[in-house]
């Protein structure tokens, strides 16, 4: 079956009824589950993935198709949803599988990626029959109560805008490609760093053996940015190994700015030392900084 926008006349735009999730993550998941509720098909494809992932999947009534080709033939629009450090290969791909079948769709990266990979990704993708969005999101996954807010930016942008008020909130920022995710990236640079710099200075004290005195002066004049230290303890776990590709690209964005990008260099850093520790999620902060912060010992 043809995608809808391959058949409408030029200048139009209709809406997206089937769309593809790639990958049925936490974050894809659950975008995936609130699109199916609002009336669309959702699919996805999730060969050799895990147990875990054929779970959720199944949990968010997302659709498995048997191959990549199958995806992209049978979905108007396919959101690339996953760890940054995995967005450029996939794009490949699909571009790859879309030239080798004959098939066509509209893609929007969804990822923490910078504008330059974005650019990258374009050009690759040029003559593959794929139309090219660059999109980032802003805000966790969504809930019934609440919506992230997905920028979109390109010359197709209005074919995500079609997504807006079912479950997400899409907000288009211009037919530049490469505008949604300097957002992302700009904001993101806020968010997670802030995140890192917390958690690093921990490290710092831990290591300078002052981290007892150190917290009871963030509890005394500091105390929200000791609780939202506390908060990070709990979900780094979870997040940090995936947020050291964010962190480089939102490195490489700066510098293709003329800014610094040590700060994010260094908070690449961080979430590597947290992801190289392998503590549990949930474990109290003082635990949590003392075993990031023990030296490693080579093996």
């Amino acid at each position: 079956m043809a995608g809808c926008y391959r058949t409408m006349p030029l200048g139009t735009t209709m809406m997206a009824q089937t769309i593809g999730i790639l990958s049925p993550g936490e974050m894809g998941a659950a975008v995936g589950a609130v699109l199916h509720a609002s009336g669309l098909e959702v699919l996805t494809w999730i060969e050799g993935r895990s147990i875990t992932t054929h779970q959720r999947t199944e949990a968010a009534n997302i659709s498995t198709v048997p191959s990549l080709a199958s995806l992209i033939e049978r979905c108007d629009l396919v959101l690339s949803i996953l760890a940054p450090a995995h967005a450029h290969a996939l794009a490949q791909m699909i571009g790859d599988t879309a030239r080798g079948s004959g098939t066509t769709t509209t893609l929007a990266d969804c990822n923490a990626i910078a504008p330059r990979t974005v650019a990258q990704i374009e050009t690759e993708l040029d003559g593959s029959g794929i139309t090219f969005l660059d999109a980032g999101i802003i805000g966790g996954p969504p809930r019934t109560d609440y919506a992230p807010r997905f920028y979109v930016s390109g010359p197709s942008a209005s074919v995500l805008e079609t997504l807006d008020g079912r479950g997400i909130e899409v907000i288009n920022v211009g037919a530049v490609t490469g505008r949604a995710s300097a957002v992302k990236m700009c904001y993101a640079a806020m968010t997670k760093g802030t995140t890192a710099l917390r958690t690093a200075l921990l490290i710092a004290a831990q290591r300078l053996a002052v981290y007892d005195e150190l917290v009871a002066e963030l509890a005394h004049s500091q105390n929200d940015a000791l609780t939202a230290a506390e908060r990070d303890a709990e979900r780094l776990p979870n997040v940090a190994e995936r947020w050291i590709g964010e962190m480089e690209e939102i490195a490489q964005t700066f510098d293709s700015v003329a800014v610094t990008s040590d700060f994010h260099t260094g908070a690449a850093w961080t979430f590597r030392e947290v992801a190289a520790a392998d503590i549990r999620p949930q474990l109290p902060l003082d635990d949590a900084i003392e075993q990031i912060a023990t030296p490693k010992i080579s093996r």
